[in-house]
């Protein structure tokens, strides 16, 4: 049997390879080696969604985090080739545009073995980024691109991709399936909502945890100000990522909105099925939003998920306290959440892309 590795190590990424990694299972002609880079590693970000999701238990944990991006990469990248020199795998794959991402990227290929890039293609076009870097290094040494839009198709091909060597696909959004499969358990398992006290409470989902917001004193002190306004008069819920947590006490930041701790993947899905409005600056959060038939007002200045913007599903609002506000308050977002944006049996097209690759 045919072995694959899948590199995961952030709560984005164990959404996407729990729907794969599912149809792995099923289908009982691959074996699957899990490694967790341990990027994000304590339980509410980490643990509770292998629980949930009936992810298999990664075999390796390279328990590697809270680095700067240099020491963070270049760990994950020596320890990932450790793994792949023990396993011998006949492809790696890696999903989204994390400093994990990149890391199993470049030691599979310094290797001479496959690689999957599942979410390829996206542009941001803000070099600023981390996960641009991430993204397009990734994309550039890829075998198989699995793209989830036509945008990202097109973004390959002005960068040359239809003169390299390699295979560009485009399979539609992993995340979807995701949401579709485990919303019907969210709503018997996940009890946030009672919980948060919220039966009978309109209120709007925030998330705040890219670092262009969270390592900018003034751009995160605005945002919270803008969040204090709209909170006055639509309670505001917030599930607060570590990163954003330790920024607001060395800041001395102080809000009135409701603080939670991080949740898992049923009570997330809960949230976004319950609330009235998004307000993030997460990637995967804008489309889970948009699966979920919610608005999200996007909380930065560019997004990769320009389909969303484009379509009036989503809107880009500068770290503006009085821009916030105003957003929430007139901008009515596009309702026709039926609009096949995104594709559909995701995990299926990738998983019998894998199965082609591997056995060519």
């Amino acid at each position: 049997m045919k072995k694959i590795v899948t590199i995961i190590g952030a709560r984005p990424q164990f959404v996407k390879a729990a729907v794969l990694s599912r149809i792995i299972r099923k289908q009982g002609l691959l074996e699957e080696v899990i490694v967790h880079t341990g990027q994000h590693f304590d339980t509410n970000m980490s643990a509770v969604f292998f629980e949930e999701m009936q992810i298999p238990r990664p075999k390796y944990n390279l328990d590697i985090n809270e680095l700067g991006h240099g020491a963070m990469t270049g760990q994950m990248l020596e320890k990932i080739e450790e793994v792949l020199l023990v396993e011998k795998p006949a492809m790696v794959i890696v999903y989204g545009d994390t400093n994990s991402t990149l890391a199993g990227a470049l030691a599979a290929k310094k290797l001479h073995i496959k690689v999957v890039h599942v979410e390829a293609g996206l542009r941001s076009f803000n070099m600023r980024m981390p996960e641009e870097v991430n993204r397009i290094l990734t994309d550039r040494i890829s075998d198989l691109l699995c793209c989830p839009t036509t945008t990202a198709i097109e973004n390959l091909k002005a960068e040359g991709f239809d003169d390299f060597e390699s295979e560009v696909m485009l399979t539609g959004d992993i995340m979807k399936d995701a949401v579709i499969h485990y919303s019907k358990m969210a709503e018997e398992k996940s009890a946030i909502i009672s919980k948060l006290g919220l039966e009978n409470d309109a209120f709007v989902l925030a998330t705040i945890h890219r670092q262009e917001n969270t390592d900018d004193p003034n751009r995160l002190r605005e945002l919270f100000k803008g969040l204090d306004l709209v909170h006055e008069s639509l309670k505001v819920i917030l599930p607060l990522h570590p990163r954003t947590a330790q920024r607001l006490k060395d800041q001395k930041i102080a809000t009135n909105v409701k603080l939670i701790d991080p949740v898992g993947y049923f009570d997330m899905l809960q949230l976004l099925n319950k609330c009235v409005l998004v307000i993030t600056d997460s990637g995967g959060l804008q489309k889970e939003a948009f699966f979920c038939k919610k608005n999200a007002l996007v909380l930065r200045d560019e997004t990769e998920w320009i389909e969303l913007v484009d379509r009036n599903f989503a809107k880009l609002v500068r770290p503006k306290a009085t821009e916030i506000f105003s957003a929430v308050n007139e901008w009515a977002g596009n309702k026709d959440f039926d609009e096949p944006i995104f594709g559909t049996h995701v995990g299926q097209r990738i998983y019998e892309a894998i199965v082609k690759m591997v056995d060519s």
